[in-house]
């Protein structure tokens, strides 16, 4: 890209101001300032600071490091009496980046928290004007292709600008293994390019290398099209308003978090696959299997099955418990397939559904030991069990618009106790969050009235 734009480079505070600026401007709604969709936005833009505040308190903790191994050992033999000044200067710079992200993280859980009342309080607003973006169909469709060519370009970049997803990765490879499973791992050696491009390797271990990387480019960005479709088909085919879910697309595209977790597979391709499931909610053994898929990559999908179940309780449970448990199986076969095969499939099942998770050790971001006592985070992952449990029951009768909102709302109280950066993974209910922004009144979206009694899809006008 930087051949094309003459020193284009994706700074995140300046995206933050272009992309919060333009999404007052395309779909702020001047005339009804009061309106449910206007704060909506505005707690969307909310959320930019907070991944500015980790962003940098990251980098900085990065950067003093960095200067101590570069700079302090060094003058350490050199000037003794100097380099007390300058560790001392060090220890500073070093907390001040701790409280930059601690207090980013702090800001991410507030917003999340107004947003988590907000889906879960979705249900009773039943009032759903139609207020369409201030862009026409066209001018969103230009839009969206545009943001969608400088995002792709994030990823291709052999040397990419500075984000969030980077400073992440480069910390996390620097403190510990890299947890999370083979998603993870593999996003932080498409992180870590630069690094891993200054080595000295043998021809075949470059090959090796650009392989990988090359796989996980083309994923990151499989992924993202593929919320992108998956966004506007929801729009067309269950708002019956295809600018709405251009308008929800493009939004997705816009925001700043996007643009700062371009490359994470572990944060978008669950995010697909959450997508297609609810764009497949009329075919029960579909959305299973995405849903499963989901599961088998982050593990946290599987505490929508309380939800989803209830929604599929009075037509279409079977059928989808046995998609959700055929791709489960697969998951595990393909692990067994691995090397090592069933001597390591135990080990490799534990890590894939993060059961380490709760070990205080692994714990980092706002979980931090050095943050906050680990025991705290007990009583929260006793709240999010009591929540997602009780979606079964509540609400009662469940459409299509409380499947979408309650969704979000399990994806996103699963970062009150995630263990790794917890706030920053929005990529897992964002997408949900916009469809839930946009949506219109779903009440007549039932399973009984959606889906067949048998195997074969019913055929219905609406719904």
């Amino acid at each position: 890209m930087k051949g094309i734009l003459f020193q284009y480079e994706l700074q995140p505070a300046t995206w933050v101001y272009i992309s919060s600026l333009m999404t007052i401007g395309i779909y702020f709604k001047f005339r009804r300032l009061w309106s449910l969709r206007n704060l909506d936005l505005i707690a969307l833009i909310a959320f930019s600071p907070g991944l500015l505040l980790v962003y940098h308190g990251v980098q900085r903790q990065l950067d003093v490091h960095e200067r101590f191994t570069q700079q302090w050992l060094p003058l350490l033999f050199v000037d003794p009496g100097l380099s007390l000044q300058w560790l001392e200067q060090l220890a500073a710079d070093q907390r001040f980046g701790q409280w930059l992200e601690q207090f980013g993280h702090i800001w991410l859980f507030s917003v999340g928290g107004f947003f988590l009342i907000r889906l879960l309080l979705d249900a009773i607003v039943v009032r759903r004007p139609l207020l369409e973006p201030n862009l026409s169909a066209s001018g969103l469709t230009f839009t969206g292709v545009a943001l969608l060519v400088f995002l792709t370009s994030n990823v291709l970049n052999p040397n990419p600008a500075p984000r969030l997803e980077h400073a992440l990765a480069a910390q996390q490879s620097r403190v510990s293994p890299a947890p999370g499973g083979v998603l993870f791992r593999a996003t932080i050696g498409l992180a870590d390019t630069a690094a891993n491009s200054a080595r000295q390797e043998t021809p075949e271990q470059r090959r090796s290398q650009w392989i990988r990387e090359a796989v996980g480019q083309g994923a990151a960005i499989l992924g993202h099209l593929a919320v992108v479709i998956g966004i506007v088909l929801v729009g067309y085919r269950h708002f019956d308003n295809i600018q709405t879910g251009m308008a929800a697309a493009a939004l997705y595209l816009l925001l700043p978090y996007t643009a700062q977790i371009t490359a994470r597979l572990d944060h978008v391709i669950p995010a697909a696959l959450l997508v297609w499931a609810v764009e497949a909610y009329r075919r029960p053994v579909v959305a299973g299997i995405l849903i499963g898929l989901a599961a088998g990559l982050i593990f946290y999908p599987l505490f929508l099955l309380p939800l989803w179940c209830g929604f599929y309780w009075r037509r279409g449970l079977y059928r989808f418990l046995i998609g959700l448990c055929a791709a489960l199986l697969a998951v595990g076969i393909s692990l067994a397939c691995t090397p090592g095969g069933l001597e390591s499939l135990a080990g490799q099942l534990t890590e894939m559904f993060s059961w380490t998770s709760s070990l205080p050790g692994d714990l980092a971001g706002f979980w931090n030991p050095e943050y906050h006592e680990p025991v705290f985070r007990i009583p929260v992952i006793a709240a999010f069990m009591a929540l997602a449990g009780g979606l079964a029951l509540w609400p009662a009768q469940k459409n299509l618009g409380t499947l979408l909102s309650c969704s979000a709302a399990v994806m996103l109280a699963v970062q009150f106790w995630h263990p790794y950066y917890g706030g920053v993974c929005m990529g897992w209910y964002l997408p949900l969050l916009l469809l839930t922004v946009f949506r219109p009144n779903l009440e007549d979206r039932v399973a009984v009235v959606a889906l067949s009694e048998g195997w074969r899809r019913k055929r219905v006008g609406s719904g």
